[in-house]
């Protein structure tokens, strides 16, 4: 088996993070054999200390990246958090590829999102735009279609708690939820698997749940009535605005909706047991590992 070197980008976030410690404590991967890069170095000194090399990219600096990556044989592209610049974030990746193959990578892994030829959510399209340029370029590559973190839960549920109720714009539609650290140990063990052929996973929780469900799972965790309330996607964006977001950051959050209730975010798959050998994260289990984030509301 070979013993490629490995790179993980964004590793000062919390699934680029997440992603290294699976790498280094779960498999066991020689720390001298991984990059770790960020606009942040200095936030890695803990990993640099453990004897992973650490390097500076910069997205925002296509420059940067080709020195970067260098030395790299198989590269975890984790999306950036370009949200709301139109068509910064699929600049800043189609860089990363381009770069990635002029600095010698073979292989490279993209975390991406469920059906981005179609899915409502506002940023599909730098997803899709992302995959169709790993495609058209001579590296070989393995997308993660990652479905929804339990953890976004976390921005939403716990407000909605304090108030009594939750506004939402996605009516009977469900999520297939899985928790972020397992998306972390699914994109580990595809970087470190000694693998190079073109091949799409979909990364989904193994249950599909409603707003309703969820409401009601947290509302026996915390003893507090939580109801949701059903309003129109444009009710939702005009209350997001009322709450002081943004204009344009409303309408990304309303996305979430309008795509969980047409069912983008709803399919369900056995990639993620295939990948890793491991079951992903109930919702029960999830919820109670986090009752305190829920309780405090």
């Amino acid at each position: 088996m070979s013993t490629p070197t490995l790179l993980v980008t964004g590793a000062s976030g919390h699934l680029g993070r997440a992603t290294l410690a699976h790498l280094l404590d779960t498999l066991q991967v020689p720390a001298e054999r991984i990059i770790a890069t960020s606009r942040k170095p200095d936030a890695l000194a803990d990993l640099a200390a453990r004897g992973v090399t650490v390097r500076a990219a910069d997205f925002d600096v296509p420059a940067s990246l080709e020195a970067a990556f260098a030395g790299a044989e198989r590269l975890l592209l984790v999306s950036t958090d370009a949200l709301l610049g139109p068509g910064k974030r699929l600049q800043q990746h189609q860089a990363a590829v381009q770069a990635a193959v002029a600095a010698g990578v073979g292989h490279m892994l993209y975390t991406s999102l469920p059906v981005p030829e179609t899915s409502q959510v506002s940023f599909a399209p730098d997803h899709l735009g992302t995959e169709q340029a790993l495609a058209a370029s001579p590296l070989t590559w393995t997308v993660l279609r990652n479905a929804w973190y339990f953890e976004n839960l976390l921005y939403t549920v716990p407000a909605a708690l304090a108030s009594g109720q939750w506004f939402s714009a996605a009516g009977e539609g469900a999520i297939a939820y899985i928790a972020r650290d397992d998306l972390a140990r699914a994109a580990a063990a595809a970087l470190a698997a000694d693998d190079t052929r073109k091949r799409t996973l979909t990364l989904t929780g193994a249950q599909a749940l409603g707003a309703y469900e969820v409401a009601t799972a947290v509302s026996a965790l915390t003893g507090k009535p939580l109801q949701v309330v059903d309003v129109s996607n444009k009710q939702l964006i005009e209350g997001l605005q009322a709450h002081g977001f943004p204009p344009a950051l409303a309408a990304v959050f309303a996305s979430f909706d309008a795509a969980t209730a047409v069912g983008d975010l709803g399919g369900i798959t056995g990639d993620y047991a295939q990948l890793t050998g491991q079951v992903p994260e109930s919702f029960e289990a999830w919820l109670t590992r986090n009752a305190g984030a829920f309780s405090a509301a």
